[in-house]
């Protein structure tokens, strides 16, 4: 089962930090910040903060509009979303609004924090993960224990560091307030890690008042059969590639992107591109990179449907062209059905080939969604 959306949310001074060092909290954002903030909440199953900005802040984290609040419990969900805290000691105040207010709450520590929060009462549900804190545990209990898919972080830098450090950030939401801070011992955003390869992709920027909203994601790829959150958006965008291709009862759409071990987009394609029958997708997105390339080697190619492992209207079938082009990472959404082809298994041939074949399935329905006038009864 896939990890939830961790998206992280802060607002940070120009230099990076948090907060000053002041007994006051610093007021990096403002009203119409604050309510943005608010939807994004609204919009989440869970949201999470570490110990330390319970310690700090003493927050609440509340979604505050009733509106919102309302449409939560008319789609079927709770009013709040649940609250997630993570204690390697289980040093936690009982009496910190966070366990007093909202809906359900939630502690994720260790065995010997469990132990101690339990003594001091925290009014939460307390699981233990083990010996240590182990964030991909962590992920996977509020998934698959809890149902929660989006996750929303809000701090603070020890735990955003170390969400991003391991590869588990799907989004960044950064608001930059124009404040200079300055302080050597106020606390910084992010601290000294070894974080993920490559430049983030900006997906939006706007001001909100005086501050600026800047939203990104990871574009690097996973390595092997590990799966990195830029490889799901990676194949998102393959799978909106598919929409693009021309109607067919012949074949099917798909979509497929080339992208360098570090997150560079070498180029992108789909089926029937160019106004050619029988061009299928990865065909497409292979023929704009040169073979000489040497970011082939290292490179992962995202398709919407498995690569084809037989075809009649080529001398190669997608799967051949792959590993001949030096590919030997391959991420999908979709196994071929046999519509066209009886037993079709290309990626069966890519493993075969010395090539890491990583299905994410939660995509399926979205790469089947532009053939379904081939898979579905009429």
């Amino acid at each position: 089962m896939p990890l939830p959306y961790v998206l992280l949310s802060a607002a940070v001074s120009l230099d990076g930090f948090l907060d000053d060092t002041s007994p006051d909290r610093l007021v990096l954002s403002g009203p119409d910040d604050f309510d943005r903030v608010d939807e994004v909440r609204a919009w989440s199953d869970a949201i999470l903060v570490g110990a330390g900005t319970i310690r700090a802040d003493n927050p609440r984290l509340l979604v505050g509009s009733a509106r919102r609040r309302a449409a939560r419990v008319a789609e079927g969900r709770p009013e709040f979303p649940l609250k997630v805290t993570v204690s390697a000691t289980g040093e936690l105040d009982p009496a910190a609004a966070f366990w007093h207010t909202g809906g359900e709450r939630l502690l994720l520590t260790t065995d010997r924090g469990a132990a101690r929060a339990r003594a001091l009462g925290v009014a939460a549900d307390v699981v233990a993960l083990g010996a240590e804190v182990d964030w991909p545990a962590a992920l996977r209990h509020l998934r698959e224990a809890r149902g929660v898919r989006r996750l929303m972080v809000e701090g603070g830098g020890v735990v955003h560091t170390r969400l991003l450090s391991e590869g588990l950030v799907d989004e960044l939401h950064l608001v930059f307030a124009p404040v200079l801070v300055g302080d050597p011992d106020a606390p910084r955003l992010f601290g000294p890690a070894a974080y993920q390869r490559g430049r983030l992709r900006l997906l939006e920027s706007r001001t909100i008042g005086d501050v600026v909203l800047a939203r990104y994601v990871p574009t690097a790829p996973g390595a092997g059969g590990e799966v990195a959150p830029a490889d799901r958006h990676w194949l998102a965008l393959a799978c909106d590639l598919a929409t693009r291709c021309p109607p067919s009862r012949t074949a099917f759409s798909v979509g497929a992107v080339v992208v360098a071990a570090d997150g560079t987009e070498l180029a992108r394609g789909h089926s029937r591109e160019g106004g050619d029958p029988a061009a299928h997708a990865e065909e497409a997105a292979l023929a704009k990179v040169d073979r000489a390339d040497a970011r082939l080697a290292t490179a992962t190619v995202y398709s919407s449907l498995e690569p084809c492992a037989r075809r009649s209207s080529r001398p190669l079938p997608c799967a051949r062209l792959l590993l001949e082009a030096g590919v030997r990472r391959v991420v999908t959404a979709w196994r071929e059905p046999d519509t066209f082809v009886s037993g079709a298994d290309g990626g069966g041939v890519l493993a075969a080939g010395g090539a890491d074949v990583v299905v994410l399935e939660e995509y399926a329905r979205r790469a089947e969604a532009p053939n379904a006038h081939l898979t579905r009864p009429s």
